[in-house]
Formats: structure tokens, sequence, C-alpha cells
């Protein structure tokens, strides 16, 4: 074992490793965001808010998410900086052979107990993950579940009621459902040998299969799991009425600057200007786009244009400038914000920006994603003083408004 691993394994003694399964295409909650898991409550995607709460429980350790083939991106941008933290594996055609996979890549850290978790289950609470653990024995499971209260009937073939049926010791089964490491392991890879990959819905029926009893904690009412589009509005308005929020309207400020050296053309705000030099730079020097890329950046606090584009790295050499403003803006995007206005004023000499003006706010609005009435453009002399006012070089100041979600008062 590498200093590193030992150092690791050291620090996670003790801890709980998570296999969260969110490989599902969803289809019954609707497709506008990309499957359930995706979809936003509360201004974040569901599987964000399911993430947060197992990251910042302390006795949580290792945490792998099973997704599907197709959405690698969808989960980077929907989990945001929770994704750095996670491991994250191409999950099966069914929920049972994605969390054998899930326990797979869990396999190296080999937690001594382990939680398997529905993402789309972003209400669970820190007492109900801890009264799981607690359940968890060398051989015994344990599994949040309510006891069921609805009356149930079952349906003959012809669609009348055969009978009723005693809800006397019945629950509704819920997740995370929490199991000893090795055992849970060992019974998903005897299921998936005797090629019994899809007969089980949920791992206490498997550890049921495998002989592994599996003790009933109670769960939660708001544990509640996503499933048809009405549920997704509704988790939506209980996260957007829980509490009354402020408004955050952020302003970011950049400011970039270029001298002339001998060229046809000058690149700003995204339009190629015919003129008798270009500005220096390691990329095209778009000077526009660079304040506003700060400015953007400042809004979230992401550093400035340097952090994500140093100038010493050879592939931005020539790179056009929009490239930094549309990861600013995906950035921005990825924190939950929205862009409402944008402000760039040019400070030089020449050329003439006036004639141009219409197409640079045509080429900001498609960067940014926004109207072009939300965009603008404004240019002035430096009255001959000063580096600018001899003509060497261009200056340009902006300033980026983007409207967060609102946080909650103390």
């Amino acid at each position: 074992m590498t200093d590193a691993s030992a150092n690791r394994a050291s620090d996670e003694d003790g801890k709980v490793g998570v296999v969260i399964v969110a490989a599902g295409r969803g289809a019954r909650a609707g497709q506008a965001d990309g499957p359930k898991q995706y979809q936003r409550i509360g201004g974040r995607a569901v599987i964000a808010h399911t993430l947060e709460t197992f990251l910042s429980h302390p006795r949580i350790g290792p945490v792998v998410v099973a997704i599907h083939a197709d959405d690698a991106e969808l989960f980077e941008r929907a989990a945001g900086a929770h994704a750095k933290r996670v491991f994250a594996v191409t999950g099966g055609s069914s929920r049972q052979a994605s969390v054998r996979l899930g326990l797979l890549a869990l396999r190296e850290r080999a937690p001594a107990k382990v939680l398997v978790h529905d993402a789309v289950r972003p209400f669970l609470d820190v007492g109900l993950i801890d009264r799981t653990i607690d359940a968890i024995g060398e051989r015994q499971g344990a599994l949040p579940a309510l006891p069921v209260a609805d009356t149930l009937k079952r349906e003959s073939a012809t669609g009348m009621i055969e009978e009723t049926v005693s809800r006397a010791g019945l629950h509704a089964a819920q997740t995370p459902q929490g199991f000893p490491f090795w055992p849970l392991l060992a019974a998903h890879e005897k299921a998936h040998h005797l090629g019994k990959t899809d007969e089980f819905t949920d791992d206490a029926a498997i550890a049921e299969w495998a002989h592994i009893p599996v003790k009933i904690v109670t769960g939660s009412p708001d544990n509640v799991k996503l499933t048809w589009a009405r549920d997704i509005a509704m988790a939506d308005q209980r996260l957007s009425n829980a509490l009354p929020r402020f408004p955050d309207i952020r302003t970011g400020n950049g400011y970039d600057v270029h001298a002339f050296e001998p060229g046809d053309h000058v690149t700003l705000c995204g339009v190629a200007i015919p003129y008798d030099r270009k500005l220096s730079g390691h990329s095209d020097a778009d000077v526009g786009l660079h304040a506003l890329t700060d400015a953007l950046l400042a809004t979230c606090g992401a550093g400035d244009i340097g952090t994500h584009f140093p100038p010493s790295d050879p592939q931005w050499k020539g790179a056009a400038s929009k490239i930094f403003v549309e990861h600013a803006a995906k950035l921005v995007r990825e924190r939950g914000g929205r862009i409402a206005n944008a402000d760039i004023t040019l400070i030089c000499e020449a050329p003439r920006v006036g004639p141009h003006r219409e197409a640079m706010t045509a080429a900001l609005a498609a960067m940014l994603g926004i109207a072009p009435e939300r965009i603008s453009i404004k240019a002035t002399t430096n009255e001959k003083l000063g580096f600018v006012g001899r003509g060497e070089g261009i200056a340009a100041i902006a300033t980026a408004s983007v409207v967060y979600p609102g946080d909650v008062p103390a």
C-alpha cells in the first residue's frame, strides 16, 4: 500500500460508503431538463440536493454515483462542485445492475458498511441516515420503511375489486438501505453469475434472497421518491416556498488592456473590424470579451480569466475569446445564476465602434444566451491622454449583473 493509500484508508476508517443510483431514464417525469434526477427543484438539480445531504454528513465516506452512459456531461453540470467529491461510474441496464457496478467501484476502499440510495429521493435527512447506519450489523441489513396507511385492494382481471388486502405488517420501503458491505456485494455477484440480473427491485429483496436478515427502521414521510412530473413540480414548490428569501443580485467588474502591433484588423466583442493594426495578445486579444469574462467570474468568486485560461498554455494561442466568455457564462449557470445585464465600455481613439455595435450585440447575445436588450456596448476616447490617447492600444471596462438563487435570512 502506498503512503497516499494508507493515509486515505486512515481518513476513512469507520466511514460508511454510499452508492447513489442515478442511471435511470425517468420518462414518467418528463424530459424538459433530462431525466428526473437532473430536473431542477429549488433552483438546483434533484441529484445536487441528494449529494449535498450525504456529503455534509460526518459519518459518510466514499460516495459512488452510478449514471447512464450518456449522462456524464449532464451529471457534471447538475452536480456542480459536488461532482468533484464523488466517483461516477457507468450504470447498468437495470437498477440492480447499477448497484452492483457501484459496489464494485467501492471495493478498493472496502467500507464496513454501505448505503444504497435513489438519487430521486432528495428529501432524506440526517436522522434517517443515522437510524439506518446504526441498525446495520455484521450480517444484518437495515431498511427504512413506513407502515402502509391506505386500505389495499386487489384488482381482478376484469378491473373489479377482487378482495381487500390486510395491511397488517405491511410497510412501504424507502432508501437509503444499509448493509454490511461484503455480504451485499457477494449477494449481487451471486445473482449476477446466476443470470438473475433484473429480478430484484431493491437491495432488501436481494438480501432476502441471499438470506441476509434486514431490520426495519422508521422511515420519513418527507423522504418521497420523485416519479411523476407532478412530483417534480411539488418538490420545487416546497423548496421555493420553504422560507422567505432575499434577492441575491451580484455585480462583477472587469478591466483589460492590449497594445497594438502590426496587423490588418482588431477583434472587439467578437467582431473583426478592418484596421491597419491588430491587438497584441496570446489569444485573439479581444479586450472587450476579456473584461467581460472577468466580470462574469467575479459574480461567483471563480477567479479571473488567467485562472481558467493561463496565457502560458499554448492551447489558447490565437483562440477566439468567445470560448472564455461562454465558459464563464456556463460556470455562472451551474451555480444557479441568471445573467441579467452585460455592459462593456471600449476606450480607444480608433477604430470606430459605432458601425459595428449591432453585430457586437448580436454576438454577445449568442454567447451569453440573453436578449440583446440586456446588453450595452459603448465606446469613448481618452481625449488624447495617456497610452490610449496616443493610439498605443485599447482598454475595456465591463460590468455584469447576475441574479442567483436567494439566500435564506438568518
